[in-house]
């Protein structure tokens, strides 16, 4: 699929916001290990970037775990996040490091079939200097089924689109995270309840 790039500067994909505080001391830190293990390669660093976010940070449903995160810093001290969240820790940490990322979505269905419902996903796009493009990176978390790895061959997302399902691959990449996201995360106190009924279903 061909991305369609929201903003021609790559300086648009660079910035610091309240969701993605890459100055506190926690991805600070984080980040320059990262990036030191990596020996300031930047495509050995993204990918380090992505695997530690993917593997490290829980999903929130996946554990079960009841607290709502949203901030980068917050996702990396509480350790999980719902894709949303995870999205924003991984583009803090890319970002904090002189790594253009941003946003992409996918909507797909709640459950297994499309009776269950749709909801919006979110995973990152990074640009890669070295290769003069952007490659998508999904940190949601792997388990039985899904399988997401780094690749600049082709893409190795967490899932599938099935267009009979009505679920659909967005090819755009924002700078920010989609406001309908954030405002689900900012708006909720019990993940799983958030997870059951409040997840927007577009973008």
């Amino acid at each position: 699929m061909e991305l369609v790039i929201e903003y021609g500067s790559l300086s648009d994909y660079l910035t610091e916001t309240e969701e993605l505080d890459y100055s506190h001391p926690l991805i600070q830190k984080l980040a320059a290990s990262l990036y030191g293990t990596a020996n300031a390669d930047e495509l050995t660093f993204v990918k380090a970037a992505f695997e530690y976010v993917r593997d490290e940070i829980a999903h929130s449903w996946d554990i079960q775990a009841s607290r709502v995160t949203c901030r980068a810093s917050d996702v990396l001290q509480y350790r999980h996040g719902i894709c949303y969240a995870k999205s924003n820790l991984l583009a803090a940490i890319l970002r904090s490091q002189g790594v253009p990322a941003g946003f992409c979505y996918q909507r797909l269905t709640l459950g297994d079939t499309p009776d269950t419902g749709h909801c919006i996903h979110a995973l990152n796009a990074a640009y890669i200097d070295s290769l003069g493009r952007w490659i998508r990176l999904d940190a949601r978390g792997n388990k039985n089924g899904i399988d997401a790895r780094f690749s600049i061959e082709a893409e190795q997302l967490a899932f599938p689109i099935r267009v009979p399902y009505d679920e659909i691959d967005y090819p755009g990449v924002y700078a920010n995270p989609n406001p309908k996201t954030i405002a689900t995360l900012k708006q909720s106190t019990d993940v799983l309840e958030m997870y059951r009924n409040r997840l927007p279903d577009t973008i």
